[in-house]
Protein backbone atom coordinates (compact mmCIF):
# COMPACT_ATOMS: atom_id res chain seq x y z
CA UNK A 1 0.00 0.00 0.00
CA UNK A 2 1.55 3.26 -1.12
CA UNK A 3 2.20 5.49 2.12
CA UNK A 4 -0.06 8.65 2.73
CA UNK A 5 2.19 11.62 3.17
CA UNK A 6 1.80 13.82 6.64
CA UNK A 7 2.17 16.89 7.88
CA UNK A 8 5.10 15.61 10.27
CA UNK A 9 6.51 13.61 7.30
CA UNK A 10 6.53 16.42 4.88
CA UNK A 11 8.60 18.28 7.58
CA UNK A 12 10.85 15.73 7.36
CA UNK A 13 11.40 15.52 3.46
CA UNK A 14 11.41 19.30 3.45
CA UNK A 15 14.64 19.32 5.94
CA UNK A 16 16.52 16.39 4.39
CA UNK A 17 15.93 18.42 1.22
CA UNK A 18 17.48 21.73 2.49
CA UNK A 19 20.34 20.37 4.05
CA UNK A 20 21.38 18.48 1.09
CA UNK A 21 21.10 21.51 -0.92
CA UNK A 22 24.74 22.45 0.64
CA UNK A 23 25.80 18.64 1.38
CA UNK A 24 25.66 15.30 -0.02
CA UNK A 25 23.59 13.61 3.33
CA UNK A 26 21.63 15.24 6.34
CA UNK A 27 22.98 13.94 9.21
CA UNK A 28 20.75 13.12 12.41
CA UNK A 29 22.30 15.73 14.49
CA UNK A 30 21.20 18.61 11.96
CA UNK A 31 17.65 17.58 10.95
CA UNK A 32 17.25 17.58 14.92
CA UNK A 33 18.56 20.84 15.11
CA UNK A 34 16.59 22.68 12.50
CA UNK A 35 12.94 20.54 13.24
CA UNK A 36 13.69 20.84 16.77
CA UNK A 37 13.32 17.25 18.03
CA UNK A 38 15.41 14.76 19.56
CA UNK A 39 18.09 12.70 17.95
CA UNK A 40 16.18 9.83 18.89
CA UNK A 41 12.73 11.08 16.84
CA UNK A 42 14.52 11.72 13.78
CA UNK A 43 16.01 8.28 13.68
CA UNK A 44 12.47 6.78 14.15
CA UNK A 45 11.48 8.96 11.41
CA UNK A 46 13.79 8.34 9.03
CA UNK A 47 13.86 4.62 9.23
CA UNK A 48 9.92 5.22 8.79
CA UNK A 49 10.63 6.61 5.51
CA UNK A 50 12.99 4.58 4.23
CA UNK A 51 10.84 1.56 4.50
CA UNK A 52 7.54 3.54 3.05
CA UNK A 53 5.96 2.11 -0.07
CA UNK A 54 7.58 3.54 -2.10
CA UNK A 55 11.00 4.42 0.01
CA UNK A 56 11.27 8.40 0.54
CA UNK A 57 15.03 8.47 1.75
CA UNK A 58 17.50 6.48 2.46
CA UNK A 59 18.86 5.73 5.19
CA UNK A 60 22.28 4.66 6.54
CA UNK A 61 23.06 4.99 10.52
CA UNK A 62 26.13 7.34 11.29
CA UNK A 63 26.00 8.74 7.41
CA UNK A 64 22.72 10.25 7.39
CA UNK A 65 19.89 10.50 4.63
CA UNK A 66 19.24 11.69 1.62
CA UNK A 67 16.18 11.69 -0.60
CA UNK A 68 14.66 9.19 -3.07
CA UNK A 69 13.04 10.43 -6.59
CA UNK A 70 10.01 10.40 -4.71
CA UNK A 71 11.24 11.91 -1.66
CA UNK A 72 12.31 14.56 -3.80
CA UNK A 73 9.51 15.11 -5.49
CA UNK A 74 7.63 15.14 -2.54
CA UNK A 75 9.83 17.65 -1.22
CA UNK A 76 9.67 20.00 -4.21
CA UNK A 77 5.94 20.07 -4.46
CA UNK A 78 4.95 21.24 -0.23
CA UNK A 79 8.19 23.79 -0.67
CA UNK A 80 5.88 24.84 -3.75
CA UNK A 81 2.77 24.65 -2.18
CA UNK A 82 4.43 26.70 0.73
CA UNK A 83 5.53 29.88 -1.20
CA UNK A 84 2.61 30.16 -3.68
CA UNK A 85 0.63 30.43 -0.52
CA UNK A 86 3.09 33.07 0.86
CA UNK A 87 2.98 34.62 -2.51
CA UNK A 88 -0.89 34.42 -2.45
CA UNK A 89 -1.25 35.95 1.27
CA UNK A 90 0.91 38.63 0.79
CA UNK A 91 -0.49 39.78 -3.30
CA UNK A 92 -4.39 39.51 -2.74
CA UNK A 93 -5.07 39.24 0.84
CA UNK A 94 -2.81 42.19 2.56
CA UNK A 95 -0.41 40.02 4.95
CA UNK A 96 2.56 41.49 5.74
CA UNK A 97 5.70 39.58 4.63
CA UNK A 98 5.83 38.57 8.35
CA UNK A 99 2.84 37.13 8.69
CA UNK A 100 3.03 34.47 5.55
CA UNK A 101 5.02 32.01 6.70
CA UNK A 102 3.35 30.71 9.76
CA UNK A 103 -0.15 30.74 7.89
CA UNK A 104 1.85 28.77 5.12
CA UNK A 105 3.23 26.04 7.23
CA UNK A 106 -0.24 24.94 8.46
CA UNK A 107 -1.51 25.21 4.72
CA UNK A 108 1.14 23.56 2.61
CA UNK A 109 0.62 19.88 3.54
CA UNK A 110 -3.20 20.05 2.46
CA UNK A 111 -3.97 22.35 -0.48
CA UNK A 112 -5.25 20.56 -3.54
CA UNK A 113 -3.31 20.54 -7.28
CA UNK A 114 -6.48 22.82 -8.38
CA UNK A 115 -6.47 24.92 -5.85
CA UNK A 116 -2.18 25.61 -6.00
CA UNK A 117 -2.92 25.65 -10.05
CA UNK A 118 -5.58 28.69 -9.46
CA UNK A 119 -3.33 30.43 -6.68
CA UNK A 120 -0.16 30.49 -9.46
CA UNK A 121 -2.59 31.50 -11.85
CA UNK A 122 -4.18 34.20 -10.54
CA UNK A 123 -0.65 35.69 -8.96
CA UNK A 124 0.29 35.31 -12.99
CA UNK A 125 2.67 32.41 -12.59
CA UNK A 126 5.32 34.17 -10.04
CA UNK A 127 9.23 32.96 -9.33
CA UNK A 128 9.83 33.95 -6.06
CA UNK A 129 8.02 34.52 -2.58
CA UNK A 130 7.65 37.82 -0.47
CA UNK A 131 10.91 36.52 0.95
CA UNK A 132 12.94 36.70 -2.81
CA UNK A 133 13.17 32.51 -2.12
CA UNK A 134 12.60 30.84 -5.51
CA UNK A 135 9.08 28.83 -6.10
CA UNK A 136 9.42 25.57 -7.61
CA UNK A 137 7.68 25.15 -11.11
CA UNK A 138 5.11 22.53 -11.62
CA UNK A 139 7.48 20.30 -13.37
CA UNK A 140 9.51 20.15 -10.28
CA UNK A 141 12.35 22.70 -11.56
CA UNK A 142 13.67 25.55 -9.60
CA UNK A 143 14.10 29.22 -10.65
CA UNK A 144 17.89 30.22 -10.38
CA UNK A 145 18.94 33.23 -8.17
CA UNK A 146 22.54 34.63 -7.63
CA UNK A 147 23.40 36.01 -4.13
CA UNK A 148 25.81 35.53 -1.39
CA UNK A 149 25.60 36.79 2.21
CA UNK A 150 25.38 39.97 3.20
CA UNK A 151 28.35 39.66 5.73
CA UNK A 152 30.54 39.01 3.13
CA UNK A 153 30.30 42.16 1.89
CA UNK A 154 33.34 44.59 2.39
CA UNK A 155 33.09 48.22 2.93
CA UNK A 156 32.03 50.31 0.04
CA UNK A 157 30.24 47.83 -1.96
CA UNK A 158 26.52 48.77 -3.11
CA UNK A 159 24.23 45.74 -2.61
CA UNK A 160 20.80 44.58 -3.81
CA UNK A 161 18.48 42.71 -1.55
CA UNK A 162 17.36 39.35 -2.65
CA UNK A 163 16.79 37.18 0.02
CA UNK A 164 15.45 37.14 4.04
CA UNK A 165 15.27 34.18 6.12
CA UNK A 166 11.40 33.79 6.28
CA UNK A 167 11.20 31.79 9.74
CA UNK A 168 11.19 34.64 12.06
CA UNK A 169 8.87 36.95 12.12
CA UNK A 170 10.04 39.50 14.40
CA UNK A 171 13.66 39.57 12.76
CA UNK A 172 10.98 40.27 9.12
CA UNK A 173 9.91 42.88 10.95
CA UNK A 174 13.49 44.24 12.07
CA UNK A 175 14.53 44.63 9.22
CA UNK A 176 11.09 46.48 7.73
CA UNK A 177 11.75 48.64 10.60
CA UNK A 178 15.02 49.82 9.00
CA UNK A 179 14.04 50.62 5.92
CA UNK A 180 15.32 47.34 4.51
CA UNK A 181 12.92 46.11 1.69
CA UNK A 182 13.24 43.27 -0.97
CA UNK A 183 15.70 44.23 -3.93
CA UNK A 184 16.14 47.59 -2.60
CA UNK A 185 19.68 48.92 -2.98
CA UNK A 186 22.07 49.69 -0.34
CA UNK A 187 25.78 50.84 0.68
CA UNK A 188 28.16 48.70 3.37
CA UNK A 189 29.31 51.34 5.66
CA UNK A 190 30.66 48.92 7.46
CA UNK A 191 31.62 45.24 8.54
CA UNK A 192 32.61 45.39 12.37
CA UNK A 193 34.39 42.93 14.32
CA UNK A 194 34.01 41.00 16.83
CA UNK A 195 30.75 42.32 17.61
CA UNK A 196 29.42 41.31 14.21
CA UNK A 197 27.05 44.55 13.53
CA UNK A 198 26.44 45.38 9.63
CA UNK A 199 26.44 49.32 9.13
CA UNK A 200 24.41 49.92 5.89
CA UNK A 201 22.93 52.83 4.16
CA UNK A 202 19.25 51.89 3.01
CA UNK A 203 17.71 53.33 -0.10
CA UNK A 204 16.28 56.07 1.59
CA UNK A 205 19.94 57.57 2.61
CA UNK A 206 20.05 56.55 6.03
CA UNK A 207 22.94 54.58 8.10
CA UNK A 208 21.38 51.97 9.48
CA UNK A 209 23.10 48.89 12.22
CA UNK A 210 22.05 45.75 11.56
CA UNK A 211 23.02 43.27 14.71
CA UNK A 212 24.70 40.25 13.46
CA UNK A 213 21.93 37.91 13.75
CA UNK A 214 19.93 40.45 11.26
CA UNK A 215 22.57 40.80 8.99
CA UNK A 216 22.97 37.13 9.08
CA UNK A 217 19.47 36.59 7.71
CA UNK A 218 20.17 38.86 4.36
CA UNK A 219 21.28 37.53 1.13
CA UNK A 220 22.28 40.39 -1.93
CA UNK A 221 23.67 40.70 -5.43
CA UNK A 222 27.06 42.91 -5.25
CA UNK A 223 26.27 45.48 -7.99
CA UNK A 224 29.65 47.65 -7.69
CA UNK A 225 32.45 48.35 -5.52
CA UNK A 226 33.90 46.41 -3.03
CA UNK A 227 35.45 42.62 -2.91
CA UNK A 228 34.08 39.77 -0.95
CA UNK A 229 35.42 39.22 2.57
CA UNK A 230 36.08 36.44 4.70
CA UNK A 231 34.37 35.27 7.68
CA UNK A 232 34.56 32.38 9.72
CA UNK A 233 31.58 30.06 10.12
CA UNK A 234 32.90 28.51 13.02
CA UNK A 235 33.15 31.52 14.76
CA UNK A 236 29.78 32.20 14.25
CA UNK A 237 26.93 30.82 16.60
CA UNK A 238 24.22 32.10 14.87
CA UNK A 239 21.26 28.85 14.20
CA UNK A 240 20.40 29.28 10.66
CA UNK A 241 19.53 25.79 10.28
CA UNK A 242 19.92 25.71 6.28
CA UNK A 243 23.88 27.56 6.51
CA UNK A 244 21.47 30.67 5.19
CA UNK A 245 24.84 32.98 5.91
CA UNK A 246 27.56 30.70 4.45
CA UNK A 247 26.44 27.89 1.99
CA UNK A 248 28.46 29.07 -1.39
CA UNK A 249 25.15 27.86 -3.58
CA UNK A 250 22.44 30.38 -3.64
CA UNK A 251 19.28 28.59 -3.15
CA UNK A 252 17.31 25.68 -2.05
CA UNK A 253 18.50 22.93 -4.88
CA UNK A 254 19.09 19.47 -4.70
CA UNK A 255 23.14 18.83 -5.29
CA UNK A 256 21.88 15.95 -8.13
CA UNK A 257 18.47 15.20 -9.33
CA UNK A 258 17.52 11.44 -8.17
CA UNK A 259 15.94 9.35 -11.15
Amino acid sequence: MRTVPTESTDNYLKAVFEITAIQERASTTEIARRLKVSAASVTGMLKKLASATPALVTYAKHRGAELTHEGQQRAIEVIRHHRLIESYLYEALDYGWDEVHEEAEKLEHFISEDLEDRMAAKLGYPEYDPHGHPIPRRNGTIPACEDIALRLIGAGGKVRLNRVADDDSASLRTVAGLGITLYSTMEVLEQRKPGGETVLRNAGGFAVTLPREIAARLRVTLVSGAQMITVDPASESIPLASGFEHRADSCAQPLKVRQ
